[in-house]
């Protein structure tokens, strides 16, 4: 039996992320929004590719969530675009709402399901969802170091002129300025990249990667990234649809990994079957270890704003 994948969020992310899946041709696919007729439009013209790229997925646009019942993996990409004269805190608790009434629909038609959150700030949104499902810590994660990391492995190929294939790196932590890109990690074809590049430059491109949302963000005037997103998310789904035991860096909700408890954040995490199949304790040095408390408690900042820690 083919796998049922349901994305919350018809916009950028969410529908280039369901045409993906689509041509994947590994799960049917039920694309979901509150706006009326969008999804489903979306959904047919994305059926009628089929034919010419040879998938027979079935795709699904609704804005019912019965007809999300029975999925295997949730992805929510739905959340509220920052506007003009609000505050951060408003934002937060906007998207907290937003996450909180998709989490509780999915828990009622999908009680079996993994979720895949995707929506910003993302480490407190996992959070949320984590607390309003009362799914295990299995069943919930969120994506975001496979983006940074996928940021860094491009500015590190481009630097070398490199196949982005032969560069390994990790990017932990929280999603947002304070991530840490273990560029002490980093090879080339097995090579660390401090053999192959100066301190200076390392650096400089370890923050174009913390600034690597903004810099889309800045360019596009109007809107923010979506195809390498969707890409990650697709990652992630491939380790779990297939079960391929795939070691990447995902949000998880930590209990006493890297010292941290009781909270999101990007380490690096086996998927599977299951979801959260094994949670990879990377030895840091002294400096990293510093970091990646700074970056949690950037995230705990959040949670206590949003007052479900």
């Amino acid at each position: 039996m083919r796998s049922k994948i349901t994305v919350v969020g018809a916009g950028f992310v969410g529908s280039t992320l369901v045409q993906r899946i689509a041509e994947r041709d590994y799960a049917d696919v039920v694309m979901f929004d509150i706006v009326p007729n969008m999804p489903q439009g979306k959904a047919l013209d994305m059926l009628q590719a089929g034919p010419v790229l040879g998938y027979d997925t079935l795709i699904t646009g609704t804005n019912d969530y019965a007809d999300t019942a029975d999925s295997d993996i949730v992805v929510i990409t739905s959340g509220f675009p920052r506007k003009p004269g609000m505050s951060r805190d408003d934002l937060l608790k906007k998207n907290q709402e937003i996450v909180s009434q998709v989490t509780e629909q999915i828990v009622k038609y999908s009680p079996n399901s993994i979720l895949i959150i995707v929506t910003n700030p993302l480490d407190a949104m996992a959070q949320v969802a984590l607390k309003v499902s009362g799914f295990p810590r299995e069943r919930v994660i969120g994506m975001a170091g496979v983006l940074d990391t996928a940021r860094f492995r491009t500015f590190i190929a481009q630097e070398l002129g490199a196949s982005v294939r032969d560069v390994q790196a990790y990017v932990l932590g929280g999603h947002g300025d304070t991530m840490v890109p273990l560029s002490r990690l980093c090879t080339v074809a097995g090579v660390p990249i401090a053999e192959l590049l100066p301190a200076e430059r390392i650096e400089q491109i370890v923050q174009r990667t913390r600034d690597g949302g903004a810099e889309i963000v800045k360019l596009l005037g109007n809107g923010s990234a979506y195809f390498a997103p969707s890409a990650s998310v697709l990652q992630m789904l491939d380790s779990i649809v297939l079960d391929k035991k795939m070691i990447m860096p995902c949000a998880i909700y930590l209990q006493g990994e890297y010292g941290l408890n009781n909270l999101f954040v990007g380490v690096p995490a086996k998927l599977g079957a299951k979801g959260l199949e094994q949670v990879i304790e990377v030895e840091l040095q002294e400096n990293e270890q510093v970091q990646l408390k700074k970056s949690a408690d950037a995230v705990k900042e959040l949670i206590d704003v949003l007052g479900i820690a």
